[in-house]
């Protein structure tokens, strides 16, 4: 099989790219620095191709994977794994890193999708994953743009799991968990602070972060080994939840939310018109 795999230089994207050549699939990897493509195209000699690509870049992205269908192969299988963190208290945070990470974890995630989808369904084959976080089904306190990025993602790519299912082409969004990745050490983008309101909720937050950094739980490889056992499932889950560290906070934040939905049924249901009909929906 040929995986397309963004952002393949370090983290959870290079452990995805191992475990697929690993187990003897052909791997396009694509970077951001032109250093990083003979290391990535050593791992695989003839398997593993390096593709330089700015995610941000829409054109760019449409044209590497055109290149790579004609020179290449046809795609079988997407991981848009391309991102990364920010930290910082709302208030905080100028609104322009908001936008700098939206670009990366939104935007190049639905371009490389948006590519990617007419080929696999024109074949009526393939699968697209996104790599999300549990971040995306829970929040925590100094990442709200972090957060809110992958929320949109989630609502994109569970959308287009429901516009693509008849053709054959299925969608798995990947929401792990603390992994032993860089994410939380030099990919991280951190806001100056400013605001002494905020101390004593976040400063303790922001140093049990940089202190778990490199000691946490998930295991990359592991993580490449669940989501290879996915591309072979035949029925493939559209939410792919790692670690137990994530089972444990999204079942909590998923809880939170159902609570307020039974405490406040009634005043929901009260805003229907008495003697409407009610419109089909799905």
């Amino acid at each position: 099989m040929l995986f397309l795999i963004t952002g393949v230089s370090s983290g959870l994207g290079r452990a995805f790219a191992r475990g697929a050549l690993d187990a003897g699939h052909t791997v396009v990897g694509t970077i951001r620095r032109a250093e990083d493509a003979e290391v990535f195209e050593a791992l695989a000699p003839g398997r593993a191709h390096a593709r330089r690509l700015d995610v941000t870049d829409d054109d760019a992205v449409f044209a590497v994977v055109e290149e790579i269908e004609a020179r290449v192969g046809p795609i079988d299988v997407l991981i848009a794994n391309a991102g990364y963190g920010h930290e910082g208290v709302f208030e905080e945070s100028p609104l322009s890193e908001l936008r700098a990470q939206f670009a990366v974890n939104v935007f190049g995630v639905a371009a490389t999708v948006q590519a990617v989808l007419p080929f696999m369904r024109e074949r009526r084959a393939g699968h697209v994953f996104a790599v999300s976080s549990m971040g995306g089904l829970m929040t925590v306190p100094g990442l709200a743009y972090y957060c809110g990025s992958k929320y949109a993602v989630e609502g994109i790519l569970e959308t287009v799991a429901k516009e693509v299912a008849d053709f054959g082409v299925h969608v798995t969004i990947i929401e792990p968990g603390s992994f032993r990745t860089d994410w939380a050490g030099r990919s991280m983008v951190r806001a100056r602070r400013s605001i002494p309101d905020y101390d004593t909720l976040f400063e303790p937050i922001r140093a049990a972060r940089q202190a778990a950094s490199g000691n946490q739980l998930g295991d990359p490889a592991k993580a490449a080994e669940a989501v290879l056992k996915v591309v072979a499932a035949e029925k493939p889950p559209v939410h792919l939840v790692l670690g137990s560290d994530a089972l444990r906070l999204v079942a909590a934040g998923r809880s939170a939310v159902e609570k307020d939905l039974r405490e406040w049924e009634e005043l929901s249901r009260s805003t229907d018109f008495p003697d409407g009909h009610q419109i089909a929906s799905s």
